[in-house]
């Protein structure tokens, strides 16, 4: 994790020092009524994204529910596009109970929660519908148990839809990802499923991408459709190619101190909150996904559409990469996963 700036880390100092044993809570003049002032809940929420993207949607569209839930006894300030650091930073400050809120993918968690993993199992949904089910079934309730040791609690997850690849490649069928050479984030796990389906993975800094397209130093490289029309990387590249490889979650997660600390009903309102947040996230990445596809096409650049045979060829050869992730985070998660999978799928009527 790279080390927090200091300016940033003095900011977050500063909202530790202004929290009582609760989060600050306060008496506000602006919060007085007919029957007199009453008490006032100061809470803090952050993410670095943003606030036109689908994680800033939900980060506000959660405070704003919770606002209006709490009859104005908490006040939530919010802090996005990295104004308190970077995914790692915010996550270790909500830890510490320093931020009360973050939403964020799950990738950055797992280094203060490893089960987090089960989200980089490749090819595991046929559709949004089959993934949204799962999410919210018996697997996300497991994962609640490995987060709260971790002083971080698990409040709900939406997604931003899955990370598809482009490409001045036409990519067609499993021959045609041999050797190119794809940028990846610095995950294992993405880098060995890459591996696994023939490809050349390259980890490389998001800022580098648009210029390693541009430079013919990478030939592909793979995001959420709404990732990739924000930073233009579709400019650079032929070919959108919905592979749909892994689902790009966005967690929302909390304080426990903070949280327990709160009057119960408040408690209620924040776990409320959450639950109606995420379901308007996830109708914002519908939303939105058709707009920025249009976007793409407009562009010139070509949208290769879902091949399910593509799919379950890549689906085979990257079986090793489950198979790792046992190893990494236990069997029983994994089989969790593949069972709610099944059962989702049953239910959808696509099995």
């Amino acid at each position: 994790m790279k080390k927090m700036n200091i300016k940033k880390l003095s900011f977050i100092l500063a909202l530790s020092f202004m929290l009582t044993s609760l989060t600050g809570c306060l008496s506000s003049e602006e919060r007085r009524k007919e029957t007199g002032e009453r008490e006032v809940y100061e809470l803090y929420i952050a993410c670095d994204s943003q606030e036109d993207t689908v994680t800033g949607i939900f980060m506000n569209t959660f405070a704003d529910i919770l606002e209006e839930k709490s009859n104005g006894r908490i006040i939530v300030n919010r802090y996005p596009n990295s104004q308190l650091g970077g995914d790692g930073e915010i996550a270790e400050a909500v830890q510490n109970g320093n931020i009360t809120f973050v939403v964020q993918t799950s990738a950055p968690q797992v280094t203060f929660v490893p089960e987090a993993a089960i989200f980089d199992a490749p090819m595991a949904f046929k559709n949004l519908d089959v993934a949204r089910k799962v999410l919210d079934g018996s697997l996300t309730e497991k994962l609640k148990e490995y987060y709260e040791p971790k002083k971080l609690r698990l409040l709900g997850i939406a997604d931003q839809g899955f990370r598809v690849m482009t490409s001045n490649k036409r990519i067609e069928n499993i021959d045609n990802l041999n050797g190119i050479k794809i940028r990846t984030m610095e995950n294992p796990n993405h880098i060995a499923f890459w591996k696994s389906v023939g490809a050349n993975p390259t980890p490389m800094a998001w800022s580098e991408v648009y210029i390693g397209l541009q430079q013919g130093s990478i030939d592909a490289q793979e995001n959420p459709i709404e990732t990739i029309v924000a930073s233009k990387v579709y400019e650079q590249q032929d070919y959108v190619i919905k592979t749909n490889h892994i689902l790009h979650t966005l967690t929302l997660i909390g304080s426990p101190n903070v949280i327990d600390d709160l009057p119960e009903e408040l408690q209620k309102n924040v776990y409320e909150a959450a639950d109606e947040a995420k379901v308007l996230a996830r109708q914002q990445t519908d939303e939105r996904s058709a707009g920025r596809i249009e976007i793409v096409e407009q562009s010139g650049t070509e949208i290769l559409e879902y091949n399910e045979e593509l799919f379950n060829t890549m689906k085979e050869r990257s079986e090793s990469v489950w198979l790792n992730l046992e190893k990494q985070i236990g069997k029983e998660l994994v089989d969790l996963l593949r069972d709610e999978i099944y059962k989702a799928e049953v239910e959808l009527g696509l099995n």
